[in-house]
């Protein structure tokens, strides 16, 4: 068996995987607390009174509210006792150093310690965080804050409810305006028909590899593979766009930025498993590893790391949570088969390689006898 060009698809993954690190660290670390999926839905209902060019809404499956102010002059959000918390204009964003809001809200669980100059009634110092005109913070007076769900879920979980109607408070010049809506719980989904259709995908995709590679029936397996492996990888990369596009991002600009940063290690994933299902429809050399190392990545990066979208009924993707389920089985389907797929017929491939006999050695000729004339 010749292992060269394994060599050098092992040397190509290994620093693929370095770049994704390097990338993917730094990204991590922005928004790493969106939920990957919740049962408790927050909603914008309205803004009191109605401005033009003043809108908001919720981001992140609820964890945060998106206000954007294009009024022209600047408008004020309020923290939790009332005072300046946020200023929103033409100029940027900027948040006030001195409100306790300021540095709860960087947490979806509200538990930053705060410094000692967070003081509500201190003289705001404003410090500007960016240059457009929208503002994403998470809003305890939005969310639901306690580990345990409130007493009438816990009497009837499986019922949707009203949990409360809440109110975020802004200030335009000396107008009192409020960001008005409401959170409800909406009973979680049954996800064993989703494990069971993924366990499915994954047994019959895995079956592949059992097909004798040198034959033409194992050839068009390959190719089969190949293309479900393609096909997971694309879903993957639609749930990806989706999750950007929920995290607030806008216009093809904004949603690239969102791909190559807090979701590049996803979207690659995806990628990766596209470019290795083409990999195996070319027949190309290694396709089997490919195939085993892709789907080993698209499993774990995309479906595993996704499985709270089977079991929550609030998923952070654009799209219906119904779809989002479909795409997460697709990953965990496609990617599961690849991999039993791709090592079962490398297990094949070694076995036949080690029964394959080996030619007898030569036997050394006499040497020569010398005559005396």
């Amino acid at each position: 068996m010749n292992l060269v060009p394994l060599r050098r698809a092992g040397l190509v993954v290994v620093a693929a995987l370095a770049a994704l690190l390097a990338l993917a660290t730094p990204a991590a670390a922005h928004g790493a607390d969106a939920p990957d999926g919740t049962d408790y839905r927050a909603e914008v209902a309205a803004i009191s009174p109605a401005r033009p060019g003043l809108t908001a809404r919720m981001v992140e499956a609820g964890a945060r509210l998106e206000l954007t102010n294009r009024t022209g002059p600047e408008v004020e959000v309020l923290g939790y006792s009332g005072e300046p918390y946020l200023r929103i204009g033409p100029g940027g964003v900027y948040e006030n150093t001195r409100s306790p809001a300021t540095y709860l809200n960087r947490t979806i669980a509200g538990d930053t310690q705060l410094p000692p100059q967070a003081d509500p009634a201190a003289v705001p110092v404003w410090q500007r965080i960016s240059d457009g005109p929208s503002a994403r913070w998470h809003d305890q007076r939005t969310l639901w804050m306690e580990s345990a769900p409130p007493p009438q879920v816990g009497a009837d979980p499986t019922r949707q409810q009203r949990i409360r109607d809440w109110v975020v408070p802004l200030r335009a010049g000396d107008d009192p305006v409020e960001v008005r809506g409401t959170l409800d719980w909406v009973p979680p989904p049954d996800a064993y028909p989703w494990w069971v259709a993924a366990t499915l995908g994954f047994l019959l995709i895995g079956a592949a590899g059992l097909v004798p590679s040198g034959t033409a029936t194992g050839v068009r397996a390959l190719r089969a593979v190949g293309a479900l492996l393609a096909l997971g990888g694309l879903a993957t990369v639609a749930f990806t766009v989706g999750r950007v596009l929920d995290a607030g991002a806008e216009g093809v600009g904004g949603v690239l930025l969102g791909l190559v940063g807090e979701q590049v290690w996803t979207l690659l994933t995806g990628l990766g498993a596209v470019a290795a299902g083409g990999y195996a429809l070319a027949r190309r050399e290694a396709a089997d590893f490919t195939l085993a190392l892709a789907g080993a990545c698209l499993t774990l990066f995309a479906g595993v790391a996704n499985l709270a979208v089977l079991s929550r009924s609030v998923v952070p993707v654009a799209w219906p949570a119904g779809l989002a389920r479909v795409l997460v089985a697709l990953a965990l389907a496609t990617g599961a088969g690849a991999v039993a797929a791709g090592i079962l017929r490398l297990h094949a491939a070694s076995r036949a390689a080690s029964a394959r006999p080996r030619p007898a050695a030569a036997t050394p000729a006499p040497p020569p006898t010398h005559t005396r004339g």
